[in-house]
């Protein structure tokens, strides 16, 4: 008796040690559709403007979340754009206080320029979409949905 319980004490040892593998299988036989998924481009059909955009759920969450087409005026994205635009671009140039991997491109918006109501629209929602994801603010505004 006294054999076999050390025995029992070690395969139980044994056996609770097993190692499971529990990371999920990637196909990477099919890269395009997570990238053709997960990027929204953006242009406008009246001017030669062009936003593309690569984030992960964005497009779900554009078509999902967000507020429909036409639901704010052209006037008001502009305006909250032009904010979130400049406060986007300082963190941009501010790598060692932000991080760099959130900001990693300067934006190019002219507010003197008229991108369209798309581009705008689809612009502030991004905005919106990675302010509530990455818990970010770029305006004294809330994020609205």
């Amino acid at each position: 008796m006294k054999k076999i319980i050390p025995f029992i004490i070690v395969l139980i040892v044994i056996v609770s040690c097993k190692s499971y593998n529990n990371t999920p299988t990637i196909n990477n036989d099919n890269t395009n559709s997570l990238v053709e998924n997960d990027t929204v481009i953006i242009d406008s059909d009246e001017n030669d403007y062009e936003i593309i955009i690569i984030e992960p759920g964005f497009n779900a969450w554009l078509a999902s979340t967000a507020r429909p087409e036409g639901y704010y005026s052209q006037q008001w994205l502009e305006s909250r754009n032009a904010l979130m635009v400049q406060t986007w671009n300082q963190r941009n140039l501010q790598p060692l206080t932000y991080d760099p991997n959130l900001y990693e491109v300067r934006i190019d918006y002219d507010t003197r320029t008229d991108y369209g109501y798309e581009v705008n629209y689809k612009l502030y929602n991004y905005f919106v979409y990675f302010q509530i994801k990455h818990k970010q603010r770029l305006s004294s505004f809330a994020p609205r949905i």
